[in-house]
């Protein structure tokens, strides 16, 4: 884990960021300006459940879409090894994101073992002047699993690492996020608060199609019934959005400011 000190300096420097204007929490994009969106999840499978229909939503609009696995996820498979169910989920998730129209990273990091430090910051840095994303999707910073909550942190840095001159890396220092979105997870929901809501109705089948393309969504790895949660949480979602199926989202508290001339 990285010092306090040094946690604190990072988030004095985001927040003056921010207050500048540098990075914008929230913000729109011309319709007809095509966004890049980066998606960064702990294990191949992550992003996909919780913002997959966004993605596939996206990429049928004009925009580019780029997941990047942490980790593959590989220990989760009591029949096999790592090795063996790292190769199937490579696999997978290859076939998921073919599925959504996305491009797809794997990171060098081991399930369980997601590091929460300056060198994984620099590698999702990197990654992300390389990509150049509109904005960024990850995990909320709170969960029961210690992946998801080291890849909430590790990325919400990178982005401030990213636009820093001063921070070298194979690419260029690049400041052109607009936002930084946490995904609706059941493992991640404390204090999530679902801030955005996005219809994702017309992208249902295709996110379906995608997901299933993991053996631990369909049913045969975990008892936890993946396929059903995550349906149910778009129905539900879509209820309260009046639409048919929906997508949730938190920001930090910073972003959650409106400032107007006027009553809209």
């Amino acid at each position: 884990m990285r010092p306090q000190k040094a946690d604190e300096s990072t988030r004095r420097a985001w927040r003056r960021l921010v207050a500048a204007g540098a990075i914008i929490c929230v913000g729109s994009v011309s319709a007809d300006a095509q966004r890049t969106l980066l998606a960064v999840g702990a294990h191949a499978g992550d992003v996909e459940l919780t913002s997959g229909a966004l993605l596939a939503k996206q990429h049928r609009l004009g925009d580019r879409v780029v997941i990047l696995h942490l980790t593959l996820g590989e220990g989760g498979n009591s029949r096999l090894s790592p090795s063996q169910y790292g190769e199937q989920k490579r696999r997978e998730a290859q076939e998921a994101a073919q599925a959504l129209g996305a491009e797809v990273i794997f990171g060098p990091y081991r399930d369980g073992e997601l590091p929460d430090d300056d060198a994984a910051r620099r590698y999702v840095a990197d990654v992300i002047r390389s990509v150049k994303p509109t904005f960024v999707i990850t995990h909320w910073r709170e969960s029961i699993h210690k992946d998801h909550a080291a890849a909430s942190r590790v990325t919400t840095d990178a982005v401030l690492l990213a636009s820093l001159e001063g921070v070298r890396t194979d690419h260029a220092a690049y400041r052109g996020v607009r936002g930084i979105w946490y995904a609706e997870n059941w493992e991640d929901a404390a204090g999530f608060q679902p801030y955005i809501s996005v219809d994702v109705t017309s992208a249902f089948a295709i996110w379906r199609e995608a997901v299933t393309k993991y053996e631990f969504v369909r049913g045969g790895v975990s008892d936890f019934r993946y396929l059903d949660y995550y349906e149910a949480l778009s129905v539900m979602r879509g209820a309260l959005a009046r639409k048919g199926r929906a997508e949730a989202f938190d920001i930090d508290s910073s972003g959650k400011r409106r400032i107007l001339d006027s009553l809209p």
